[in-house]
């Protein structure tokens, strides 16, 4: 046996990146692609170290920007961006609501089939907020409870992610990070690349027995849900009351010349009363969505939107006459022109950690904010001066019109879907299918690498204009790709230094002679548990490195190990850590006691049919 390799001065630094990266991701000190810069900027300043001066040059620390990876991820998400926008998911819902029957398990299964496949040919998170809305829809038509649909298409839609080397992040990633282990390797040790289509096999059996065991046991294991979360059409003041327990009826008051809001800044009543006041009419000019800074004057009507409790003290406190029915505004608020909405903020929303007030909610986005409904509660005191948090649901009043220009704005999922708007043009959507058509074709039936065929693609589209160059850029995850860019210095260092082969030979030396099976489900359980603390992309770009040392210390196949690492990441079923996760555990209710039971039947599933499957096909 060879001898065991010894411990050097730039091992010793690169662990200790390692580990201050893992803890970094953990305790989220900071946003994941800040970490990820921070690192890549600690190893830029390595080359203090003589003995990583040559490993880490500015071509390899910067690599990360030009690499196939994020190339491939930004032309993903392009592409993804055009369906989008051409209606396709429209098209989704039109056909399952008219094919897909009545029944929960037939309209599961189309559901959760075609966003597996969806998330095949893009983001699984983009792929399960394009499909919110459609299971909203479906929903309130079917009367299936949210809570019965939500899951298995969240879930659906991390498993599709799988089934193609483009579909996930760790999967866009694993041929560069073979491509860092082979400049270490000889010649004939070297490992081939996985085409588009070498973990369909594999992919497609986990889509299926998630599937089945959604279909099989859903109704024993997913929460039953409550009749008044079958429908989110126009958002009703009872469906509101019910549901999210907002008294959500607006109210029309008379604003008399001796109340003590004459004066004061519609924000500031607001603040003070803890009410919402969604239009306002003085002096013959009627402001729907008035902006929150302007005066309020007398005699004049506002119209209110308040708990009943709190619309009595308002009344009381101001010296206000009280409507019995809206008079003034019942035209400018019927509810074919404004009424209750529900937002969702995804988990890559700038607005998180902002506050309505902080972002001028109303004159920004045209949303009165009514509640924000966190983790099945809803919080409706002071909720201006609330930090939004991923996953919340927003309550809003608002006009028709503007909720329609937030269906193109990536910091809101639109969850009301049933509201008068202009339909989309879809004389655009056959170019959307081309161009897409033509990257799979280039990808398939060519030699033509990866990113140029993607990048046909999505350059086609906005060349043709389904979409503009600014909305490319929208469409993009500039998070995601940070973070890709800024982590993979940091597994070319793991591989370059030797310390992937130093922990690993030394950890083969201590637990003796095992069976190549059990350290490829131990590697398994690792990188499963590693993406339920850190991002699945930092547990690919830690771990393809020790997985691919380990199999060629034992004789075992380095590319399925490698690749074992890169399927696993995406088992994360347990916790709403994951993006997905976090998308839907607002609009489907759950807590998090209904992802541990769920999902860790879903994560012993995936890890037995991942594993059977990899052994069978490679």
């Amino acid at each position: 046996m060879d001898a065991l390799p010894t411990l050097t001065t730039e091992m010793v630094i690169v662990m200790a990146i390692v580990v201050f990266a893992v803890f970094v991701f953990v305790t989220e000190l900071l946003r994941v692609d800040v970490a990820a810069l921070l690192i890549m900027t600690l190893l830029g300043l390595l080359i203090f170290v003589p003995g990583l001066q040559e490993l880490l040059t500015p071509d390899v620390l910067f690599s990360g920007f030009s690499s196939n990876a994020v190339v491939s991820i930004i032309a993903v998400m392009i592409l993804g961006g055009g369906l989008d926008k051409t209606g396709v998911m429209e098209r989704v819902a039109w056909a399952i609501l008219r094919y897909g029957g009545k029944t929960e398990k037939q309209i599961v299964s189309l559901i959760a089939g075609s966003v597996a496949v969806v998330s095949s040919f893009m983001q699984n998170v983009g792929a399960a907020a394009l499909y919110l809305p459609v299971v909203a829809r479906i929903s309130s038509r079917t009367r299936i409870p949210m809570a019965r649909l939500v899951m298995p298409m969240g879930f659906c839609a991390i498993l599709g992610g799988t089934m193609t080397l483009v579909a996930s992040s760790p999967l866009i990633m694993l041929n560069d990070l073979i491509d860092n282990s082979n400049r270490s390797l000889d010649a004939d040790q070297a490992i081939q690349h996985f085409t588009l289509f070498s973990v369909t096999p594999v992919g497609v059996a986990l889509v299926v027995a998630g599937l089945l065991f959604f279909l099989l046991f859903g109704k024993f294991v997913l929460p039953i849900g409550t009749t008044e979360s079958m429908a989110r059409s126009t958002g009703t003041a009872r469906y509101m009351r019910r549901l999210h327990g907002v008294d959500a009826a607006v109210r029309e008051v008379e604003v008399p010349v001796d109340s003590v809001l004459v004066g004061m800044n519609i924000v500031d009543a607001q603040l003070k009363y803890d009410v919402r006041i969604v239009a306002s009419r003085y002096a013959g000019k009627v402001l729907v969505s008035p902006p929150v800074e302007a005066p309020i004057a007398a005699p004049a009507t506002l119209a209110i939107i308040a708990q009943s409790d709190k619309l009595k003290e308002f009344v009381a406190a101001a010296g206000l006459n009280l409507r019995p029915k809206l008079i003034e505004f019942r035209h400018l608020l019927a509810r074919s022109i404004a009424g209750i909405a529900e937002v969702l903020v995804p988990p890559d929303s700038q607005l998180i950690g902002h506050t309505a007030k902080d972002l001028h909610f109303r004159m920004t986005y045209g949303l009165s904010l009514i509640s924000i409904v966190r983790a099945g509660k809803a919080i409706t005191n002071k909720i201006a001066a609330v930090p939004i948090e991923p996953g919340d649901m927003l309550v809003c009043h608002t006009r028709w019109e503007y909720l329609t220009r937030l269906e193109k704005d990536r910091d809101f999922v639109i969850v009301t879907t049933d509201y008068p708007r202009e339909q989309r043009e879809p004389y655009k959507l056959a170019l959307a299918l081309g161009f897409f058509a033509v990257s799979i074709g280039m990808i398939v039936f060519t030699n033509v690498i990866l990113p140029v065929a993607l990048m046909t693609g999505a350059v086609g589209m906005i060349s043709f204009g389904v979409l503009t160059m600014d909305e490319a850029y929208k469409a993009v995850s500039w998070k995601t790709v940070f973070l890709l860019a800024g982590l993979l210095p940091l597994g070319m260092a793991v591989e370059s230094s030797g310390t992937a082969d130093y922990v690993v030979r030394h950890l083969l030396e201590r637990i003796g002679d095992v069976p190549a099976w059990i350290l490829q489900a131990l590697l398994a359980l690792v990188a499963s548990a590693f993406s339920l603390v850190i991002s699945n992309v930092g547990a690919t770009v830690l771990l393809v490195p020790f997985a691919i040392n380990l199999a060629l210390a034992i004789g075992a196949d380095p590319a399925m190990f490698a690749l074992t690492v890169a399927i696993s990441t995406s088992n994360s079923f347990m916790i709403p850590t994951h993006q997905v996760n976090a998308l839907i555990m607002g609009p489907g209710g759950y807590r998090v006691s209904d992802f541990l039971r769920v999902g860790s039947i879903m994560t012993a599933l995936f890890l037995v049919i991942s594993l059977i499957m990899l052994n069978v096909v490679f």
